[in-house]
């Protein structure tokens, strides 16, 4: 009797984690596809934010002068935007920070390794 029982509790263990391995296994699944999914979702909401009506180009005189408006410096500010601008045909809203709507234009580097855009 006791070799049954014995053989029962190996059966029973070796249920339990093939059962386990299975749900770890859609569980790693579902994770993925979500974040899929939120990838997806971001990038379409980028896109909405920084796509303009009538061309796929921007007036760069414009934003960048709406963007430096309330700058200490305004021409260089204006200098070093319309050069982020022209590289990556975005400029993020308002007159401060929002780099996240623009991730070239929050990205780009001077030669000193600091943000080159303001």
């Amino acid at each position: 009797m006791p070799r049954i029982n014995h053989q029962m509790k190996f059966i029973t263990v070796f249920v339990v984690a093939f059962l386990l391995l299975q749900a770890s296994a859609e569980v790693s699944s579902i994770t993925a596809a979500t974040s899929s999914l939120e990838n997806a979702y971001k990038g379409s909401q980028t896109a909405a934010m920084t796509k303009h009506t009538h061309s796929d180009t921007i007036n760069c005189d414009e934003e960048c002068s709406r963007r430096c408006s309330q700058a200490y410096k305004q021409k260089r500010c204006t200098i070093a935007c319309l050069s982020c601008c022209h590289t990556c045909q975005c400029v993020p809203p308002g007159t401060y920070g929002n780099k996240e709507v623009c991730p070239c234009y929050a990205n780009l580097k001077t030669h000193e390794n600091k943000p080159k855009c303001p």
